[in-house]
């Protein structure tokens, strides 16, 4: 489950002042959950970024476990340590399977993005699905929160980061739910495009 007492907040690249930062805030889908170490997409990324000679450090405050309430109350203080260019805002997973009002989900996601764009950083949105025997209404509604942060804040968005991915049991753990090692390229292959289409605007 993702609801997943084991904790991890990995640093990819320690932060450097000259060196725009991109800042993950994510789950157990992005901290690496049963992985080893250097496996899990947020490093794919800092290797993909150093091939393509992109300057920039990924840091990895993801923690399994994770929902939007968590995230927003450790945000502050991972804003100010690492003043990041970019957010990739991965949550909502486990508000969905926790059964969260969409209307509390919503207001959390909200007051992430707006304090990250009042710091002058912009916002990667990462959308999520949640299982339909939660209910069609409320799946349909949880996923919803996505599109509308989309067009209210006017942020680029992955719809369901993982694509091709969920469901499929060769590509993910016993729990069917976190990607094996063996995805975490095809969920970075989900994100890229729209990442890098991002980083090439602002450059």
């Amino acid at each position: 489950m993702l609801l997943s007492l084991f904790f991890s907040h990995s640093i990819i690249a320690a932060p450097n002042k000259t060196t725009p930062n991109i800042l993950i805030l994510g789950d157990s889908l992005s901290a690496g959950f049963m992985l080893e170490k250097g496996s899990e997409w947020p490093a794919l990324l800092q290797k993909k970024l150093d091939n393509a000679q992109l300057n920039y450090q990924v840091i990895n405050a993801s923690i399994s476990g994770e929902t939007s309430l968590g995230g927003l109350s450790r945000l502050k203080k991972l804003l100010k340590k690492h003043q990041p260019q970019w957010l990739i805002l991965e949550l909502g997973a486990n508000d969905g399977l926790q059964g969260l009002s969409i209307t509390q989900f919503k207001k959390n996601m909200q007051t992430i993005i707006e304090l990250t764009q009042q710091q002058q950083a912009s916002v990667l949105l990462l959308g999520m699905h949640i299982p339909p025997n939660y209910g069609k209404r409320y799946s349909k509604s949880f996923h919803e929160v996505y599109l509308t942060l989309q067009a209210d804040y006017n942020l680029p968005l992955v719809p369901f980061f993982l694509e091709g991915i969920a469901g499929v049991p060769s590509l993910n753990l016993t729990d069917g739910i976190h990607p094996t090692a063996q995805a975490q390229p095809l969920v970075l292959n989900n994100i890229w495009p729209q990442l890098n289409l991002q980083l090439s605007t602002k450059q």
